[in-house]
């Protein structure tokens, strides 16, 4: 049987920095960023996923359209990439009048690393909306995971709740779908995709039982019913099921003024929250 992990509540008045998948702080009151220090320019998806990779939580690359990096001098920083959810829905939701992962996007990564102050966030985020928007982006969607995770003991996620994003004046459209997440111990997530691949064994199906075989499960046996297998895999590693009430959605209407009131938001807006799930 899947253990199941329940919810804890840090307090949130820090901004989150990473380095090697693990959270360093800055509270939100330190100031110091020079920005005549800093550069942006656009990256290479292999830098940025090599990078993404190292640093962020989930220790995964989502599907993406523009990726910019943060330079101090010739020192990548801190990675921003505006990526290409599974459902256009994700986008077309609250942007019904834009043409998903064309004109709208969603922001699926922002790391930085322990050396960039605070307000660096606000200043890296404002200069990659002007470069979507000189691609023609219009409408940018995010998500704040509020909930902490968990593994062993150990903090894999402590958990947000888009302080940046309310700093830089995004509209708060309420939460995605409650969900139960599949958290592996070494702080990934079995999406139900993935788990789909095995059972069916569909094409990647071979690189998420590797992922498995690795963190200890037994290999899949030649007849054995993948679906089966896979309860079994998860039990022994030491997966644990977390109930997840949604992330928080915030939307950015981005360009000059009056391409910003050009764009129909559909979602209303709902006060911003302070804490954790």
């Amino acid at each position: 049987m899947i253990r199941t992990l329940t919810e804890i509540n840090p307090a949130q008045d820090h901004c989150q920095r990473w380095a090697a998948r693990t959270p360093t702080w800055r509270h939100t009151s330190d100031g110091g960023f020079d920005a005549d220090r800093y550069v942006v320019e656009q990256i290479d998806e292999a830098v940025a996923k090599a990078y993404i990779v190292a640093n962020h939580y989930s220790g995964s690359y989502p599907a993406s359209k523009y990726r910019f990096g943060l330079f101090d001098g010739a020192r990548l920083a801190g990675v921003l990439v505006f990526g290409i959810p599974a459902s256009a829905r994700v986008l077309t939701i609250p942007f019904p009048g834009l043409d998903p992962f064309i004109e709208s996007v969603e922001l699926s990564r922002l790391v930085l690393d322990d050396t960039v102050p605070a307000n660096g966030e606000s200043w890296f985020i404002a200069r990659c909306f002007e470069e979507a928007a000189a691609r023609g982006v219009r409408g940018v969607v995010s998500f704040a995971d509020p909930v902490p995770r968990i593994v062993a003991g150990r903090i894999v996620h402590p958990g947000h709740v888009g302080i940046i994003y309310q700093a830089t004046n995004a509209q708060l459209c309420g939460r995605s779908t409650a969900r139960t997440l599949t958290l592996l111990p070494d702080g990934q997530v079995l999406n139900d995709r993935a788990a789909q691949k095995v059972r069916r064994q569909d094409r990647g199906h071979d690189y998420v039982e590797r992922h498995l075989v690795q963190l200890g499960a037994r290999p899949l046996r030649s007849g054995e019913v993948p679906a089966a297998w896979l309860s079994a895999a998860l039990a022994d590693v030491g997966a644990v099921q977390l109930r997840h009430r949604g992330n928080w959605r915030y939307c950015f209407r981005i360009g000059t003024p009056a391409q910003r009131r050009r764009v129909h938001l559909a979602l209303p807006a709902v006060p911003y929250p302070k804490t954790t799930d």
